[in-house]
Formats: structure tokens, sequence, C-alpha cells
């Protein structure tokens, strides 16, 4: 095995990964056929498509599997929920260590271009109405993601709260039961509505969301700029600086594998 692919998938992310992974096919009882390319190299690569943007052709034959057959992997992998479920478990993992802070959550989007179009893009009203998506996402008070989304660029961050907060995937914890509604969420002006307010009261949640005209956005700053760090560090992954795939399940996949080795990252420290 090649140092690339130890540095990309480190032993302890290897074990996570085994988790989730379903097994691999058993051998065809004739025998005969090409031995199965392994599936750490295949993870090794994949990840290096998610943090360096090449596309699949170009991928360095370091690896091992042809580019087909990582690609093949990856969608398998994704059909399987994968790539959701390596995000949750190490989310519990981060829970059980008590790494994960409720306290104040926030709130934030960020929306990518999408030139090549497909579902789940739109006319992006900030950036002359040309293509993309908007990747929606809660962080804890450290900034690690809790839950994610994709929409249209066009679809108004308001309309995000309610999926997301409910995406929120119950949390083991160090003490007690698993865990999945903030204490309280930070929010910016363009979730300034009184029905979603009403919402998160409802939930037991406390909201912090600015009003518009009435006071700044420096405030909450001190609180939210955790999750506009976390968009940051997902725009640092070239796959997601902006949207290559035109299937949609496959761009939220690599929205899941970064937010999972954004959590890893925090476990390994």
């Amino acid at each position: 095995m090649t140092d690339l692919v130890e540095r990309l998938v480190p032993d302890q992310l290897w074990v996570l990964f085994r988790r989730v992974v379903p097994p691999s096919e058993v051998k065809r009882p004739q025998g005969g056929g090409r031995r199965r390319a392994g599936d750490r190299e295949a993870l090794a690569a994949i990840i290096f498509v998610a943090t360096s943007g090449c596309t699949w052709r170009q991928l360095p034959p370091v690896f091992g599997p042809s580019w087909q057959t990582v690609y093949r992997r990856f969608a398998q992998w994704n059909r399987d929920r994968v790539w959701a479920r390596l995000h949750r478990v190490v989310l519990d993992e981060l829970g059980v260590r008590g790494e994960l802070d409720w306290s104040r959550c926030a709130i934030d989007s960020v929306s990518p271009a999408g030139r090549k179009g497909g579902p789940l893009t739109g006319p992006n009203p900030t950036d002359r109405g040309k293509l993309g998506s908007k990747i929606h996402l809660i962080t804890d008070r450290n900034g690690l993601p809790l839950s994610l989304g994709v929409s249209g660029a066009n679809m108004h961050d308001s309309q995000g709260l309610e999926p997301l907060v409910r995406g929120i995937p119950p949390v083991r914890s160090r003490r007690g039961p698993r865990r999945r509604r903030p204490k309280k969420l930070h929010a910016d002006k363009g979730y300034d509505y009184d029905h979603l307010r009403r919402w998160l009261r409802g939930r037991g949640i406390c909201h912090r969301i600015a009003r518009k005209g009435h006071e700044s956005s420096q405030r909450l700053g001190r609180h939210r700029w955790v999750v506009e760090r976390t968009v940051s560090w997902l725009a640092g992954c070239r796959r997601l600086h902006r949207r290559y795939e035109r299937k949609a399940e496959h761009f939220l996949a690599f929205v899941a594998i970064v937010a999972a080795l954004i959590g890893y990252r925090r476990l390994s420290r």
C-alpha cells in the first residue's frame, strides 16, 4: 500500500469506514476473473478527487484501481448510503468523546456555481442569474457539520431551516440519551421570519435570528463565525468549489464526504 493511500485513509478512518461499507462481493464459484480492487485504495482515490477537484479521468495510477472502477465504487456506495452513514458514525464518535457542543449551533449556506445544470440547480440571484446550487448546513458551536442539504441557488435560505433541523440525526452522547436538538440556533437576517421563530420555539429550540433593519449582524458574528469558517472548509475541498456533477445525488455525496472528513480531523487531533 502506498504512502499516499495511508495518508488519505489513516487507520482510524479506515476502521470507521469498514463499519458502514457493505461486504464486498463473494468470489465467483467457478473461479477466474480479475482480483477485486481494494476498498481502501478506492476510498483514498475518492477522497483525492474530493479534495483536489480533479476529474475522474485525471486520477493518477498510484492508487491502483482504474478511474472507471473508482467511479463505479463511488456511485455504488452512494446508492448504499455509505457516505451519509459515514458522516453519522463520525458524529457518534465525536458525541461519545464529548467533542460536540450543542449549546450554540449556527445555520448558513453557500452557493457554488453549477454551469453543467442538472437537478437541484437554479439561477443564482447574487451572481447575475448564473446556474448554481446551494449547500445548506447547520454546525455545532465548534463548526462541526451536523446537518447538510443541497438545493438550487435560487432557493431562499429560510426555506432550508426546517428541513435542516429535522435532518439532524440522533447523535450519541458521552452520558445520557442520543441528542438531536441544539439548545440555541443562531442565524443571519436571511432567516428573519416569525413563522420560523414559532416553529423553533415549538421544538424547544431557543432562536437567535438577526432582525432586518433593527440590529447589526456584528453581534451575532461573535457566534456565527464558526459556520462561516466551516463554509470556507467546504469550499477548500476543490470538488465543492464548483458543482461538476450533473447528478444531484453525487454532488450531495461529496458534501457528505467532506463533512465526514471535517469531523474526522477533530477526532484525530
